[in-house]
């Protein structure tokens, strides 16, 4: 097998971190892997590609589908993925916006970006207040469940929403969650007509949210600007003006985004 690196053998070579690398470097080459195939391309047993995902799985490199079995790329994968590409630059330009953003609204700000049928939360800067909600920093949670993934989402083309959502049932996280894909793909035509996106107990139950796309130079969505607030401080006859209010935000992130 090709080595990107040295071209030198270590002098004492650990097969056992060898093989699990080389495992990582199968997640640059395609979306998801089975555990035999795993054993195949590196060359070990089945049950030893097995432990070895399992391993990547405890230490968040993988993720592994509980219906299907197979292993997609982890949050810390992507989240090193993400600082060492585009995800770097969004953080640097956006996090002192979302800390105006903070101060006016009160609340926690996250930025995210879609990671297939996922998002990733790139940075959050947390409100002081005492009841509040925490950073999502690194995070990964379905995007059909929350504000930042309807608005990701409704950038899309239908039939991308489709692709990267092909089953017609979707995972509930709450009981607020939506669960029909035909139901999503009804309300992200009202978040395309509003310019925002609202999950009310849809990801947690305590948090509510609002988020508004952050667009690049081409005016495709890059990314998702939110706030995330206790129930007991977010109005719903509120939403509009916060949505106002990140929407300037956003708007500034754009314009400092790297082309």
């Amino acid at each position: 097998m090709e080595h990107p690196g040295s071209e030198d053998v270590p002098n004492y070579p650990i097969g056992s971190v060898d093989n699990a690398l080389r495992l990582l470097r199968l997640f640059g080459r395609q979306k998801s892997v089975r555990v035999a195939e795993a054993g195949r391309d590196i060359g070990v047993a089945r049950s030893t590609a097995h432990r070895l995902m399992q391993m990547l799985q405890y230490h968040g490199f993988v993720s592994q589908d509980p219906e299907s079995k197979a292993y997609t790329a982890g949050p810390e994968l992507i989240g090193m993925a993400v600082s060492l590409v585009g995800g770097l630059d969004l953080r640097v330009v956006a996090r002192p916006i979302m800390e105006d953003m903070v101060r006016q609204l009160g609340e926690t700000v996250h930025i995210s970006i879609l990671r297939g049928s996922d998002i990733f939360f790139v940075e959050s800067i947390e409100t002081t207040k005492s009841l509040r909600v925490g950073s999502r920093t690194g995070m990964v949670l379905p995007a059909h469940a929350t504000a930042s993934g309807k608005v990701l989402l409704a950038g899309l083309e239908p039939d991308e929403v489709r692709r990267l959502l092909p089953q017609t049932k979707l995972a509930p996280l709450t009981g607020l969650t939506l669960t029909s894909r035909r139901d999503l793909e009804a309300h992200l035509v009202r978040v395309r007509e509003l310019g925002y996106a609202s999950n009310f107990g849809e990801s947690e139950d305590e948090v509510w949210s609002v988020a508004v796309p952050v667009r690049g130079a081409s005016g495709n969505v890059r990314a998702a600007l939110a706030i995330s607030a206790p129930p007991s401080r977010l109005d719903k006859d509120a939403v509009a003006n916060i949505a106002r209010v990140l929407t300037e935000g956003a708007d500034r992130i754009s314009a400092v985004l790297p082309a």
